[in-house]
């Protein structure tokens, strides 16, 4: 393996882990954040959602930054701010600075996240991209899991603070790594939504403009002239990048969860009227404009809706039943927040080892079977963990915490293989942006109607309502896969790409994106 491959491959799983793991470990601090600096549980959920917003409402758009500009660049950019924010957050005298620093953080995150899979993009060849892609995720699985048990061993020890100060070196060394090492210049592998060039004939560099001015002027492309020429291509680069349709996506999104964090309260209607009005403008953005931030026809594709709808559940009903869990046994059981933590470790260990199963059974047996199967398990968790007797009983709630987990893992592996696998060619980046962003969207969105339910004690019940929501979803995902030989699919998808797991180079390592 190459120097580049190295370093490529290890920023890529470091800098997705270290935002895996940020997206977790906070959520365990969060009753003694509360209590130390005076807030109340709403602002307190917005050091979640805020982050979570950010990041969500960001992904596709900072994709396609990647593909036009560098996915290298945007790498460093993202992890210098993801570094900035974490030491400002550390040092933060209240609970505002803590919101806005963490929607700072939000933002650097969405920068770094699909540029981790765009580096590893550009210097292995297809035929090699599956293992590094699977470790990856294998990371972002088990830095997600291992979250609430880190996060609560810091606070116990050293205070809150000291959850953000955990990933600030490790994103900071991964920076100027990426800065110090040479690479080839080499063109995006897509701009807008062009057809994506041969990824066998580029050269292993890390993704810049340089090469696709050269390949304009082979096509025979002239250059602007004139005194016109400079304005020209800067326009197409703005109407390229859609920025009205993200603008119209970060508001939906930012309202729809400012209206669920409020509640009943007096300014929920006005958030929910806004975020339904900006969704409506967003889609008709979508259709009519020249180069749209989602490409037309992407979300038509049935496997490819239902894949996202069913991640969406999935993500939402497991971060709100964390999040509800985290205050009843830190609240109501008066546990600390390492026991806290240590209840949930089957969950993490579920998830962990149930992601190389579940890709075996959706060979095997189908996408459908097995999200169908994984999306039962964990509304049967969720909906059993609501029971008294099984929260005061530390091994009824670690059973409950492995269906969770085991489910979760189950869904996430096969619906994600399919939405990144059954799109477009051409779309594949768009594809596993709009996979990150639901599983970033659903946590928000789960976390709020935590926070509203929780008072009332509905709060897990409605969560496991939601992961089975998941269910009619992963009955839309495909079945096994067609015999060989058989003709290609709609839209010219080759034969045995009907159903689960892609497993370049591994039979259980499949090709996922998270």
């Amino acid at each position: 393996m190459s120097p580049r491959r190295h370093v490529a491959f290890a920023c890529s799983v470091i800098g997705a882990g270290v935002v895996a793991l940020d997206g977790t470990v906070l959520t365990i601090a969060q009753p003694v954040l509360q209590r130390d600096l005076g807030a109340d549980t709403g602002q307190v959920q917005w050091t979640s959602t805020g982050y979570l917003v950010a990041v969500a409402s960001l992904l596709v758009f900072a994709g396609r930054l990647g593909d036009r500009y560098g996915h290298r660049r945007l790498f460093v950019v993202g992890c210098l701010g993801f570094a900035g924010a974490s030491a400002g957050i550390a040092a933060a005298p209240g609970i505002g600075w803590v919101v806005a620093l963490r929607v700072l953080q939000g933002v650097a995150g969405a920068l770094l996240q699909p540029a981790t899979l765009g580096m590893l993009r550009a210097v292995y060849p297809p035929d090699r991209l599956g293992m590094p892609v699977a470790v990856r995720t294998s990371v972002i699985g088990l830095a997600a899991a291992a979250g609430p048990l880190i996060g609560g061993a810091l606070v116990d020890a050293y205070g809150w603070r000291a959850v953000f100060l955990l990933g600030v070196p490790p994103t900071l060394a991964i920076a100027l790594l990426c800065l110090a090492v040479p690479y080839e210049e080499a063109a995006p592998g897509r701009s807008g939504h062009g057809r994506a060039g041969n990824p066998a004939s580029a050269s292993p560099g890390w993704g810049s403009r340089r090469r696709s001015q050269a390949a304009r002027l082979k096509r025979g492309t002239p250059p602007p002239a004139g005194p016109a020429g400079p304005s020209r291509p800067a326009l197409a680069a703005l109407r390229a990048l859609d920025l009205p349709g993200a603008a119209l996506l970060g508001l939906a999104l930012a309202a729809l969860v400012q209206g669920l964090v409020h509640g009943p309260a007096a300014g929920a209607l006005p958030a929910l009227a806004v975020a339904v009005t900006a969704g409506i403008a967003f889609f008709r953005h979508e259709r009519r404009a020249p180069e749209p931030l989602v490409p037309p026809g992407m979300l038509r594709r049935g496997p490819v809706a239902a894949g996202l709808g069913a991640l969406l559940a999935v993500s939402a009903a497991l971060s709100g039943t964390l999040f509800t869990a985290t205050y009843l046994f830190q609240d109501t059981l008066g546990l600390g927040p390492l026991p806290t933590a240590l209840r949930m470790v089957p969950l993490a260990l579920l998830m962990i080892v149930g992601a190389p199963v579940s890709a075996v059974l959706a060979k095997r047996y189908g996408a459908r079977r097995t999200a169908t199967t994984g999306a039962g398990l964990l509304a049967a968790g969720v909906l059993l963990l609501a029971r008294p007797e099984v929260t005061g009983n530390a091994l009824a709630t670690g059973a409950c915490a492995a269906l969770i987990g085991a489910g979760f893992g189950a869904v996430m592996v096969t619906a994600t293989s399919v939405v990144v696998h059954r799109a477009a060619e051409e779309h594949a980046g768009v594809a596993g942006g709009l996979q990150q962003t639901a599983m970033n969207t659903g946590p928000v969105l789960g976390v709020a109607l935590a926070s509203v339910l929780l008072p009332s004690g509905t709060a897990l019940p409605a969560l496991a309502a939601a992961a089975a929501l998941a269910v009619p979803a992963a009955l839309a995902l495909p079945g096994p896969d067609r015999p060989a030989g058989e003709p290609a699919g709609p839209a010219g998808e080759p034969a045995g790409h009907a159903s689960g797991p892609a497993t370049t180079g591994s039979a259980a390592a499949p090709n996922v994106r998270s």
